[in-house]
This record gives C-alpha cells, structure tokens and sequence, in this order.
C-alpha cells in the first residue's frame, strides 16, 4: 500500500565476598541519566578515589588495583563504577569488576569474573616478548588466504607485528603470565585486518585470538538541501563509505537515478563528506532523506521508547530521485521504504524533515493502528502523520528547518511559498476542514485530516493568536472556546498512546475522542487536568 504526502499518500559472574560487600544478581532498576560534561569528570575522579578502598574492601592483594573505566548513573542517584585490574603494573585481562552503588554510595552488589587475590608470585615468562610475537606473528600467516566466514574475507598478507606486551590472563583457568600481541595486515576486499592474540608466557599456547577491525559506523558530515550541515552515521567498509546507518537498525538511502522502480543504488563515498547543500549535488536530497530518517527514528526511540517502525529494531531505507519531475513523496508498505520525488523540473526535491516523518509514521500506523485509508479513518491516518511528523522537526529542532506547524513548507510544493497545510486553522489551505460535519468522511483524506490536525495544534499549543519559535498562529474553535493547551510533550503522548493501544483500522473521529479520552486516562488520571483538556479540545473541533 502506498500513502503519499500530498496527493494520495558484558556477561560476568557475581560471587559472594566477605565483609560488608554482598554480590546479588540484581542491579538498579532504575533508568540511566545522561552523565556527560562536568558531571561525568567528577563522577569519574570519585570513583578513581574510592577506588583503593574498593581495592580492600574485596580483599585484592598488595599488588593489584583497581582503575576507573566508566561510571553509570541512574536517575534514582545509583551508580555503577566500571574499573579495569591491574598486578604489579600489569593488566589483568578478565579481571575487570562493576560496584554497584546506591544513592547515598553504599555498595549494593558487586558483579565481576574472577573472586579472591591472584596468585602470581614467583611466577616468571619462560618466552621473551620477541619470541611471543613471532610466534604471533607466524599463527597469524598460517591463516593466510584462509576463509572463516562471509563477514571475513582472507587475510592476503601481514605488515606488521607489534611488540608483545606481558600482561595476566584471568579470563578462563588459572590466572596466569601471558603476552599480548598486535598483527596487522590486509583483507581480501581492502579491508585492513589487525588482529590481537594472547599467548601463554610459559607455553607459548595460544589463549585467545580476535580481529580488531571490523566494518564500522564512521561519523560523517552532510550538507542537505533542506537539513544544512549536520552529522550523519555512516558504515565504512574499509574502502569507502556508505550512507547506511547501523546503529539504527541499518537504514539507508538509495537513488533511484530518475527510475520509477527497483531497490536503487546505495550512495557511497570517498570522504565522508556528503552534498554540498544544494539541488546541483544529487547527494543532497539523500543526505536530506538520510537525515530525515534518523531524526525520526531518535524521536520515537527517545520519545516512546520505540525501536524503529515496527519496533523490531529494523530500519527501514529511502529512495531518492524517483522518476522525472515527480511533484510527491511516499511510504510503501510493500518495499517498507520511502521515497522522493524532485519536484518541478527535477530541482525541488521533497525530502524536507517533516515530510520524512510524515512517511516513516505512515509505516508507523500500518504496524499498530492499521487505519484504512479511506473515509474518517483515512483522515486520522494521514492526520497522525502530520502531528508525530511535526513533532519530529520540534524534536531536532534544526536552525535551518524552523519547528513548526506548518506541513511541508520549506519545499514549496503551491510554488508560491505557502506550506501544504496548517494545522492551527487547516482551512487556510482552502480544502482543508477546521471541524468535523457529517460530510467530513467523504473528503480526500488529506483535507479530512484538518478535523485531527486542528484538534494536535489546540491540545498542545492552546486557542487565540499566539506565536512560536517565531511562527504567528491564530487558532479558532467551533464553540467560542478558549483552551490553554497542555504542551506538545503530553499532547504527543496522549495522541501516541491512544494510536497504539485503543484505535483500530475503522477508528473515525468519535472513536477517536474515546481513544485519546482512554490514553490520557492511562497516563495522567480519570478526571485529571489533561483528560479534561483532551475532552474540551475535541468539543472545540466539534467531535462529542
């Protein structure tokens, strides 16, 4: 089914330690605080000092100790202190250890691998560091033009190897003297390969072997036609760059090269650099669209706690340049992607913020609500798009791309500088509808979706002239009614909850009133301020 924009639509080990030290398998419940800046360097700097008293506590010998790796902080004022373990000056591989502590620093729990001192004494390398790493180094080159799996290609030749460094091996066994080794070469495909492996000091056994480089997400830069410059997550391979992003479930952008079907050719890179801002750059419109689709995912990840469309985890991708002078947009739920049009004369693309999460929230519906795209259902569908789009631009709140109510209006689709729709008065658009009548059902559902729209703009923002982020807004009521709004924060809740828990695929907008009733019921109380604002908005849109 297609709906176009607008014309159709680290596993440890807890053991028991003496003292006042107790190990449980449970830790804080409570959801993470960002701990960044400032904060995070003196929480840092506080469990680097009680990091001796840690030491002691569970009863390390007199030649280890502990150093501050990480530390963690709940909302609740829990933190978990993440350190490394060294012997004598040397790292201890296997034996880092997490406190967990509550608000007032008391020590809860304490998970890690290894319990007890380590006893090491007397004990010395039978193998010098040379001997270890040519013995690396030869394991490595027996691997030569070998094949493990799909993800590694051969290793084809070995450039170096590093100096082998004396560390304790505690990760399996007895505690015991091992090296470390560094070996780099090249990948069949170009990809560099620099793999560490551990040796036993004594026997020269191999302990452990892994490859330290692997495709990887690279932090690039965009310049899009209507995002300007901004950060982009891409997927380096080794050899260039690819505008895919696989820390949001591995979306990525396409062009279509002005076809009108396929699966496109995945945008790739030298630099890392994308577009240059304007409509010339064919990459601009992707970094537009790339852009798009992260920011909308961030928006339900962070706002819902969704993980992408279907909340699988899967990202969805975007086509770009789709046939010639295509004045449109769309979410297919076929090839589960979106795509864009250029526009007039191939050189107004439609790839503007909210018009990517007005298309990614399409998919959105047709994976919980599933509302028909017809009649009043139809409304609220593209309606829902319009509001959680919306909300996407107020949630990345881009300099160049003003948060705003207005749908649509940076791409200039009337070629006249006015936006697609309003959602402060719909009727401005001249289709749309302020309130709903018994006729509203048989409008094209992108003007029977002013009804829903209406009802988003006065729940959050409130009645009567007013102006935001810059933006004048003027928003009436059928009853004469004045409403104060209860801001955009509850209002997309409210509206996101009852799209996902109460509306069905024939919902119509006097279900819809029930839905929201419903939602704001579940999240702030029967009778609470909001329910009575979510009541009053719709009486004020004429739905009772």
């Amino acid at each position: 089914m297609k709906r176009k924009l607008a014309l159709g639509a680290a596993l440890s080990a807890s053991a028991l330690l003496a003292g006042a030290i107790q190990v449980s398998a449970g830790t804080a419940q409570a959801a993470p605080a960002p701990v960044v800046g400032q904060q995070r360097a003196a929480l840092l700097a506080q469990a680097a000092g009680a990091a001796p008293a840690a030491a002691r506590a569970l009863g390390l010998g007199s030649q280890e100790r502990l150093v501050v790796k990480d530390v963690v902080a709940d909302a609740d004022g829990s933190r978990h202190l993440r350190y490394e373990r060294t012997y004598g000056g040397l790292p201890v591989l296997g034996g880092d250890l997490i406190v967990h502590q509550d608000a007032r620093g008391a020590v809860k729990s304490v998970d890690r691998a290894i319990s007890g001192t380590l006893a090491l004494s007397g004990l010395s390398p039978r193998l010098s560091a040379a001997q270890a790493a040519e013995q690396a180094g030869a394991s490595v080159r027996a691997t030569l033009g070998a094949v493990k799996d799909a993800d590694e290609p051969a290793l084809v030749s070995v450039d170096r190897t590093g100096t082998a460094e004396l560390v304790v091996w505690a990760t399996s066994g007895s505690p015991r003297l091992a090296y470390r080794t560094t070996v780099e070469g090249m990948r069949a495909d170009g990809t560099p390969s620099s793999q560490v492996l551990v040796t036993d000091a004594a026997t020269g056994e191999l302990l452990s072997s892994h490859e330290g480089v692997q495709t990887a997400n690279a932090a690039g830069t965009g310049n899009g036609v209507f995002v300007g410059t901004v950060g982009l997550t891409t997927n380096f391979t080794g050899s260039t760059y690819e505008l895919k992003d696989n820390t949001r479930g591995g979306q990525y952008t396409v062009t279509l090269n002005n076809k009108q079907g396929g699966s496109g050719t995945l945008y790739t890179d030298a630099d890392n650099a994308w577009g240059t801002g304007t409509v010339a750059s064919g990459q601009s419109a992707a970094v537009d669209a790339q852009f798009g689709a992260a920011a909308t995912w961030d928006f339900y990840k962070n706002t819902f706690g969704r993980s992408g469309i279907r909340n699988d985890g899967v990202g969805a991708y975007s086509r770009v340049h789709y046939g010639r002078n295509y004045v449109n947009a769309f979410w297919s739920d076929s090839c589960f992607c979106m795509t864009y049009g250029d526009g007039a004369s191939n050189t107004h693309p439609l790839t503007e913020l909210d018009v990517a999460g007005h298309e990614m929230t399409h998919g959105v519906t047709a994976n919980t609500a599933g509302l028909n795209y017809s009649g009043e259902s139809g409304g609220l569908n593209e309606a829902t798009s319009d509001i959680l789009g919306s909300m996407v631009e107020f949630s990345a709140n881009l300099a160049k791309d003003n948060p705003d109510y207005l749908i649509g209006e940076l791409i200039d689709i009337n070629g006249n500088g006015t936006p697609l729709r309003y959602m402060d008065k719909p009727s401005k658009d001249g289709r749309s509808a302020d309130y709903w009548s018994s006729g509203v059902g048989s409008l094209d559902v992108h003007y029977s979706s002013g009804v829903a729209n209406h009802f988003f703009y006065l729940l959050a923002e409130g009645s009567g002239a007013k102006t935001v982020n810059g933006v004048s807004y003027n928003s009436p009521t059928s009853n004469g009614a004045t409403l104060a709004g209860i801001g955009r924060d509850k209002a997309q809740q409210v509206w996101y909850r009852a799209l996902t828990v109460y509306m069905t695929s024939t919902t119509d907008y006097k279900a819809a009133r029930t839905a929201t009733l419903n939602a704001a019921s579940d999240l702030y109380g029967s009778g609470s301020a909001e329910y009575n604002a979510v009541a009053a908005t719709w009486t004020a849109v004429n739905v009772t």
